[in-house]
């Protein structure tokens, strides 16, 4: 199944049981850590591990655009970051021209990491597929993870798996229905 999208034309591969589907995998194309197309307003080739006041506070942040922009910080407990709070001030910080997506991150081992996500115009969200890119990006580039290999990304909607290379990023997930509705008009 070939989806266009904003970021270009994605390539997924649907898998089904029993005529449903039970998960995917998608080619996200590769990532970019300049920051001029992030965008973020910053000096430097890359944004790694960058330390930058939000809300008062020092955050060391990594800057990744996977077709959209993300700031990712690592974090000791995703749990005890309030999201609601602090969502909102790095979506909306000056350093962002277009806004921003913000992952927390905590590193469980080279091959895990759990991850919270404030999505720029929806608040926290139970997944993000661009989010998960981002923050395996990131881990990859400050060291937490391997380039090549599969990364769990533990969010509340479910494991996700990204695999970061030089060629791009493929992440995989469960479809799960989480939502259905009828309009009428």
């Amino acid at each position: 199944m070939s989806i266009e999208t904003n970021a270009g034309i994605k390539h997924l591969k649907v898998y089904t049981r029993n005529g449903k589907v039970t998960s995917v995998t998608v080619q996200m194309g590769k990532a970019t850590l300049n920051p001029h197309k992030v965008p973020v307003n910053l000096d430097g080739e890359k944004i790694i591990d960058r330390p930058v006041i939000i809300n008062s506070t020092e955050y060391n942040i990594t800057c990744v655009s996977v077709g959209n922009p993300h700031a990712v910080v690592f974090v000791e407990n995703v749990d005890k970051v309030d999201i609601e709070t602090i969502g909102p001030k790095f979506e909306n910080a000056d350093i962002f021209p277009e806004r921003v997506n913000t992952e927390f991150v905590r590193v469980i081992n080279n091959k895990t990491i759990k991850m919270r996500v404030w999505e720029r115009g929806n608040g926290e969200t139970m997944a993000c597929g661009t989010g998960a890119c981002a923050a395996v990006v990131a881990a990859v580039e400050n060291g937490y993870c391997n380039k090549g290999e599969d990364i769990t990304v533990k969010v509340r909607g479910g494991d996700l798996i990204v695999n970061y290379t030089d060629m791009g990023i493929t992440l995989s997930g469960d479809c799960n229905l989480v939502y259905k509705g009828e309009i009428e008009y």
